[in-house]
């Protein structure tokens, strides 16, 4: 889920993360429509997730006692990357604490694997060039501050569009796969 100009904080409430004053949580709010309901179901099937510890630690305040809204949320595995913290009430949570151990895991045997949110995670997975896919929730807004999902640090990669759908609200759901090395060339008139 990210805005126009690439932020990514708090999209799910004014209260979801207000770190460096950040005044905009809930910017997703106005924007579900049909369509967009359909394209989150679908992007909400069960599947392993990967997450940062503070994107973990909103996750498992709100979703075990929401899980009707999550179909499968408690049953996946749930890999979290942390420094400060190894252990979770929350059921099939594994920590994971360095990039050696996302390696592995990327490594293994079965299937695919989802981040959501976690840009500081993101952003050294883009850095290490250990994306496969982007799955993206491009929202027609502009906010102009917050947590971005790119920054400078990003391997230079080139990718394939291999779904997309535009809701009525105007949101852009695509999925990008990775193709390779970045090639350059000349517009000719």
């Amino acid at each position: 889920m990210i805005t126009i100009d690439g932020v990514m904080q708090a999209p799910g409430g004014p209260e979801e993360d207000t770190s460096g004053g950040f005044e905009y949580g809930g910017w997703v709010a106005p924007f579900g429509d049909e369509e967009y309901g359909k394209v989150m179901q679908e992007q909400m099937k069960p599947a392993d997730i990967l997450l940062g510890r503070k994107t973990f630690d909103i996750f498992e305040d709100y979703w075990p006692k929401h899980a009707e809204g999550w179909p499968g949320i408690n049953e996946v595995t749930k890999y979290v990357l942390s420094s400060t913290r190894n252990n979770s009430d929350w059921g099939n949570t594994e920590f994971l604490s360095t990039l050696e151990d996302i390696k592995k895991l990327k490594n293994s045997e079965g299937g695919d694997i989802k981040v959501w949110g976690s840009a500081t995670l993101v952003q050294l997975l883009l850095q290490q060039d250990l994306v496969d896919e982007l799955g993206l929730l491009i929202y027609p807004i502009i906010l102009g501050k917050g947590k971005k999902l790119f920054d400078d640090g990003a391997v230079p990669s080139a990718f394939t569009l291999i779904e997309s759908t535009i809701t009525p609200s105007g949101v852009i759901a695509v999925s990008y796969k990775r193709a390779g090395e970045v090639t350059t060339g000349i517009i000719h008139d």
